[in-house]
């Protein structure tokens, strides 16, 4: 055999690069997203941490409708669906992105139980869920005549978003949930809808399965 012939077949017989080969680190695609939101020539990403895009990335998951990357990752990184065809930084942020939606659909696909959310944690030591729940409901809003059953106040399915809407806030910076509203049960405050969260991600994942995964669909 030649080496022109021996070259070829090497080449041929090296393993094709899966996603994890192009994908940053996690706590690299944080310190990606954080310079991207301060660029002031780029598109700013709408998840402005890996909490927020951690959320996100759950309504993904348990969302009532499969949608195709282009369609929520650019928005959420800021980035355009061009850059997923050019082996790039930002296709390694986007790489990374991707490979976070693939372990908390696996987590939630084969140990809901073991389902944590990444919340971040202020300067004296307390939990704060906001950021994860605003990325949430940020996915959210790119489909939101998909979520309309949810959103009806007087449906009884609605008490697995209460949790998470309790802790976001709309356009103009109001609460989305009032926490006075009369017919709100639990949870009643932020802080109390830490230990519910994950449980309404993997009920709402439940919910939206049967017509989600329907055959034909």
């Amino acid at each position: 055999m030649t080496t022109g012939k021996r070259q070829r077949k090497a080449k041929s017989a090296a393993p094709a690069k899966t996603m994890a080969d192009y994908a940053m680190s996690f706590d690299g695609l944080g310190l990606w997203m954080s310079a991207r939101a301060q660029s002031t020539t780029l598109l700013h990403p709408q998840a402005t941490s890996l909490s927020m895009l951690d959320g996100a990335i759950a309504a993904i998951v348990a969302g009532p409708i499969s949608m195709i990357p282009e369609e929520w990752v650019c928005p959420l990184l800021g980035v355009d669906p061009d850059d997923f065809n050019h082996d790039t930084e930002t296709f390694s942020a986007i790489a990374a992105t991707l490979m976070r939606h693939n372990a908390i659909s696996n987590t939630l696909s084969t140990k809901p139980e073991s389902f944590k959310p990444l919340f971040l944690s202020t300067p004296d030591g307390e939990v704060d869920p906001q950021p994860w729940c605003r990325g949430f409901y940020a996915v959210m809003k790119l489909k939101l005549s998909a979520w309309s059953r949810l959103l009806n106040e007087t449906a009884d399915e609605h008490r697995f978003l209460l949790p998470i809407l309790l802790n976001c806030i709309d356009s103009d910076g109001r609460p989305t949930i009032d926490p006075n509203r009369r017919n709100l049960t639990q949870p009643k405050s932020a802080q109390e809808s830490l230990r519910d969260i994950p449980l309404a991600v993997e009920a709402m994942r439940q919910f939206w399965m049967p017509t989600r995964f329907k055959r034909g669909a």
